[in-house]
């Protein structure tokens, strides 16, 4: 099991940035691709961006694109989620997650941080 903790979340002016952290430790954190997901009130938990084990690989939901970066630094057991543009629909809480696996489906991951929310206010 990996243990992932997020923080960085606040509320924000719209057009504002955002830098979330993951911190990871348990197994060994190179060894897992990483995910952030996000939730807003009365909506189902969706993908938001991907980073392989290695971060040569990242992909992003359309709603992300242009807008956030997914980073992570295997030396720090550490994944980073940095929002740009931030608009009054990407509030909600964000969670990190891992997964030995590819995917974009929340249920593909095996392990979840607790949150941390992001409010962009207008």
């Amino acid at each position: 099991q990996v243990q992932l903790v997020e923080s960085g979340g606040g509320l924000v002016q719209v057009g504002g940035s955002l830098r979330l952290s993951c911190a990871a430790s348990g197994r060994t954190f190179s060894n897992y691709n990483m995910g952030w997901f996000r939730q807003a009130p009365g909506n189902e938990r969706e993908f938001v961006a991907f980073i392989s084990r290695s971060g040569a690989s990242e992909s992003y939901a359309d709603s992300a694109e242009g807008r956030f970066t997914i980073s992570r630094d295997n030396a720090k057991n550490m994944v980073y989620l940095q929002m740009n543009s931030l608009r009054p629909d990407d509030t909600a809480v964000y969670y990190c997650a891992v997964t030995a696996r590819w995917g974009r489906q929340p249920g593909t991951y095996d392990d979840w941080g607790q949150g941390t929310q992001v409010t962009v206010s207008s």
